[in-house]
């Protein structure tokens, strides 16, 4: 089960004062929504597969922030914790995500034809310029329906999750058959193929996911597929149930994501017929481990070298007003290599997918220009974009 004293009932011979955990450092989410009221309202209630409020906290309680992205500090163990500890998770959305409300509904959209582009020339997306915009990627999680999530589940769901998985994709064929390796079973040469193949994930040494619980039982249970021309991989119980990317060198984001709504929808109906649907709902979208997921969970994103137009002041205000944020290519913990950064759309909920691929599309598109107008040394004002 998760770590931490989540689990011990001897907690509530203790009052909520003495409970109520030292915050005051931090600028999560959780922190700037969780009250001493609030907590004493809560801190009894449990899911039906015994998620309390403590677990929900946990990783928000150990980690107090982020230096370069503020983080969320909760996490949900099964599907019924959005619904249960709402007081706490409304507000934590509504301020991630943008004022997304209580009454507000998502829209979902996996048409990539809906891409537009900037001419009649462009279909939408597959303009981006190679020589600046080295690969291309989308990527989402999915949740599947009657398990509990990766901080909260047995060995056995998570054996079970697997193995669902794993029947669902062998059925993929054409350009998305595949095989799947189990993260316990690969050898050290396939080890090795995956990381030159930059799929593999490792055992999770950030204390976001380790306070969370998610590295229970290490490597038990997961394990990694991709189709044979290795642009549609699948990560299986890593921080979510699935995790589905579709990725591939160059700028054409048009490819990368027909690619991901073509295997996604079929992964979608395979675990249908087996009787497990994906968790969504009208509010919240498609439901994930992290709050900062839900709706879409969709994560379009670039590497994109820009070594002049990051060193400029402006750089941190253009990725705002055009709703992108950046990564080092490593990840979230990274720093940039050779001014190469990983731009990706903020957003997550009350976008469709097709919207958010559109941002990244628009938005690298105009960084690069500016890009190519400092290497001319020209001046980007005119450049400068409104907030979307």
């Amino acid at each position: 089960m998760p770590f931490g004293n989540t689990h011990n009932r001897l907690k509530m011979e203790y009052t909520a004062e003495q409970e109520f955990p030292d915050l005051r450092q931090h600028n999560n989410h959780m922190a700037k929504a969780l009250t001493p009221r609030l907590y004493q309202s809560l801190r009894e209630r449990q899911t039906a597969s015994g998620f309390t409020l403590d677990d929900v906290i946990q990783t928000g309680v150990d980690n107090p922030g982020h230096p370069f992205i503020m983080t969320v500090g909760c996490v949900a163990g099964d599907e019924e914790t959005y619904e249960v500890f709402k007081d706490l998770l409304d507000p934590v959305i509504q301020d991630r995500h943008g004022g997304y409300g209580p009454e507000d509904t998502h829209k979902t959209d996996l048409d990539p034809e809906n891409l537009q582009g900037p001419s009649a020339v462009f279909q939408g997306g597959d303009d981006l310029d190679p020589d600046y915009v080295l690969s291309s990627r989308v990527r989402t999680g999915r949740s599947v329906r009657g398990f509990c999530l990766p901080p909260h589940c047995s060995r056995g769901e998570r054996r079970a999750v697997e193995n669902l998985a794993v029947q669902s994709l062998d059925l993929l064929d054409g350009d998305l058959k595949g095989t799947y390796y189990a993260l316990k079973d690969l050898t050290e040469e396939e080890q090795q193929q995956l990381i030159d193949d930059h799929f593999l994930f490792d055992k999770p040494v950030s204390p976001l996911l380790l306070a969370s619980g998610m590295a229970r039982d290490w490597p038990d249970g997961r394990g990694i597929w991709h189709n044979d021309n290795k642009t549609f991989l699948v990560w299986v119980n890593e921080e979510d149930h699935l995790r589905v990317i579709s990725m591939q060198k160059g700028g054409n984001m048009k490819e990368v994501f027909t690619r991901f709504c073509t295997g996604l929808t079929q992964i979608e109906s395979l675990f249908k017929d087996q009787g497990h649907g994906f968790m969504w709902n009208q509010h919240l979208g498609y439901i994930l481990t992290c709050p900062s997921n839900l709706g879409t969970g969709l994560r379009a994103g670039v590497h994109v070298r820009l070594p002049l137009l990051s060193q400029r002041d402006e750089f941190s205000l253009v990725l705002d007003r055009l709703r992108l944020q950046r990564r080092g290519t490593g990840g979230v913990d990274t720093a940039a290599v050779g001014g190469v950064f990983d731009v990706s759309n903020a957003d997550r909920l009350g976008f469709s997918e097709v919207q958010l691929v559109q941002m990244v599309v628009d938005g690298v598109r105009l960084l690069v220009d500016m890009e190519k107008r400092l290497e001319a040394g020209d001046d980007i004002q005119d450049l400068m974009p409104e907030q979307k």
